[in-house]
């Protein structure tokens, strides 16, 4: 079927999800913009804060596990409201906290919360998208990832200027209610969807022509049996190899160019906003092209990993470009632009591919099963890197630390990309009897 003219509410609803990413976003972000203001407040020390960032970490690891599975079973509308209300009260307790302890708890509670973004937005795409729309819409609403870094960066000092540290928590964390009121009005599976036009929900549906989708929809998988099917581990694969080079690029960029080409972080950088404002737009692209494909008649999964393999490639010459030839300032920013873009492509498409390969029932735990070894990998990584930055800051070689790091993350995507492949070469949808 072609796309009902006129008829565009599911794109309402990938409006609601991208605004709730970038509430998210914004709101995990506040603590690292105000790090200075509270270590002098509370006397903190570095290992203090590694702590309270830790216990984050930790806590959205296992909430993006447990989390899945709740979304899965009471569905994307109370799953993801739940989920917006721990995170949004949540950050708002940060502003009560008045230790480390305090914060560590409030961070944990964020953690917990904001590991229901990604398992309800996916599952919310599988109900109101068919397969060839689907990666778009993850892009859309997977750039609010980057735009609420950047909406963070510019009111957080706004919010400073004219309060103080403890109005930027009540007031982020608000916005997550503002949001929640549109969500429960506006958002309802397609079949219940009142505002929804019978030409469009036939639209939406028209993927049940597909004998496998309708296997699909009329069988239950236990939590436990997912583990079995190869398209899990495939899935899994892709976030726990890419998932933390994505937080190297968020957490050490601005090291990188601190100690490279001596970029004063006391102030806003143009650099940075480029670089992670780069991120939109290849979320965007990135579904639109495997989209465009299967709408040329690509069979879905094809049309999936065929743009995962141009942009592993893609990214492995970004990558050795960077680590062998940038000497400039700008040039650097210009392919590390380029090369964050090509992730956010690369992980538009694996988190489309969840929804491919699997169910719509099964959708969010698949994504928090993933979810979860992606935030494993990141807390992995980051070790990995300090420990060879270190090493070749006592050799006194810190940029060729840097350019080695970008040469095993240019690898790891064809690396990745090669594992998905043999893992869904023979099975690619999930169909059990």
């Amino acid at each position: 079927m072609t796309s009902p003219k006129g008829k565009n509410y599911r794109w309402l609803i990938v409006t609601l999800l991208f605004l709730g990413t970038v509430i998210n976003y914004l709101d995990r972000q506040i603590i690292g913009l105000l790090k200075p203001t509270l270590e002098l407040e509370f006397n903190w020390t570095e290992t203090d804060f590694g702590r309270i960032m830790s216990a984050f970490s930790f806590a959205y690891a296992i909430g993006l596990l447990v989390s899945g599975r709740f979304i899965d079973k009471v569905g994307t509308k109370l799953g993801y409201s739940v989920a917006v209300v721990v995170w949004s009260l949540a950050g708002m307790g940060h502003a009560l906290a008045k230790s480390v302890t305090g914060f560590g708890i409030a961070r944990l509670s964020l953690g917990i919360g904001e590991a229901g973004n990604f398992p309800a937005a996916m599952k919310a795409v599988s109900e109101w998208f068919p397969k060839k729309e689907r990666a778009l819409a993850t892009g859309i609403f997977n750039s609010g990832t980057a735009i609420g870094v950047v909406v963070a960066l510019i009111i957080v000092p706004i919010i400073m200027q004219n309060y103080g540290w403890h109005e930027v928590f009540w007031i982020t964390g608000a916005m997550g209610f503002v949001w929640l009121i549109f969500w429960l009005w506006l958002y309802e599976i397609p079949s219940k969807q009142k505002r929804l036009s019978a030409e469009e929900l036939a639209y939406i549906e028209s993927d049940k022509d597909d004998i496998s989708d309708q296997v699909q929809s009329t069988t239950k998988i236990s939590w436990a049996k997912l583990f079995t099917f190869p398209q899990t581990w495939a899935f899994v694969t892709g976030k726990f190899l890419i998932d933390p080079i994505f937080w190297f690029f968020l957490f050490w960029l601005p090291s990188y160019f601190s100690s490279t080409f001596n970029l004063d972080l006391k102030v806003i950088s143009p650099e940075l906003m480029l670089i992670y404002g780069a991120t939109t737009i290849g979320s965007i692209a990135g579904g639109y092209f495997s989209s465009q494909l299967i709408n040329r008649g690509w069979p879905t999964l094809k049309a999936r990993k065929g743009v995962l393999l141009l942009f592993a490639i893609l990214e492995l010459g970004i990558m050795i470009a960077i680590a062998q030839f940038v000497t400039d300032k700008w040039v650097a920013v210009g392919l590390i632009s380029l090369a964050v873009a090509v992730h956010q492509a690369w992980a538009t498409n694996i988190f489309t591919m969840a929804s491919d390969m699997f169910p719509k029932e099964v959708v969010s735990s698949v994504v928090g099963i993933g979810g979860m070894t992606g935030a494993i990998g990141g807390i992995l990584f980051p070790i990995f890197v300090g420990y060879l930055l270190d090493v070749y800051k006592a050799a006194d070689n810190l940029t060729g630390g840097y350019n080695l790091i970008f040469t095993i993350c240019g690898v790891t995507y064809l690396v990745a990309w090669i594992i998905i492949h043999l893992l869904t070469r023979r099975s690619q949808k999930v169909v059990v009897n």
